[in-house]
């Protein structure tokens, strides 16, 4: 069967997926919580506030899910957020996400849920910290050596 895209690329379409993503859900977060970005002016919300907190947790978990630091532990958390956000602001406005405008939140929470299980890929941070030592030195001498 031919793919697309070769399944060799799936891991780190898997980090990408997750960088971009968490980039966006970062953005979430710096305009609830400094007003940006955004078109026009928007008041900024107080820190110990629900808006408030979700933005704290949008902000840094976003930050953490871009460079993938703790990202199984953060998505999952994060993911939580997202379906407290839709059965409490977006859930009383309709069933539909499509009519109570609450597919961010709704693609955000699977998003993150499914982080928390699969992992953040090898382009993160984690990876990078489960490498046992030495072993990208090894490969450059072997290479070396040939």
């Amino acid at each position: 069967m031919i793919h697309p895209i070769p399944p060799r690329w799936t891991p780190v379409m898997q980090s990408v997926l997750r960088i971009v993503a968490a980039f966006l859900f970062l953005a979430h977060g710096t305009q609830k919580l400094f007003g940006l970005p955004s078109l026009t002016p928007r008041p900024t919300v107080a820190l110990a506030s629900l808006t408030g907190v979700a933005g704290m947790l949008e902000v840094v978990g976003g930050a953490l899910l871009l460079i993938g630091l703790w990202s199984r532990p953060v998505a999952f958390l994060l993911s939580g957020e997202m379906a407290v956000a839709y059965f409490m602001a977006h859930a009383p406005k309709g069933f539909w996400p499509l009519l109570n405008g609450g597919e961010p939140a709704v693609l955000f929470c699977f998003a993150w849920l499914f982080f928390a299980a699969a992992g953040p890929g090898p382009l993160s941070v984690d990876a990078r910290l489960a490498r046992p030592r030495g072993v990208e030195d090894a490969g450059a001498t072997t290479s070396r050596a040939a």
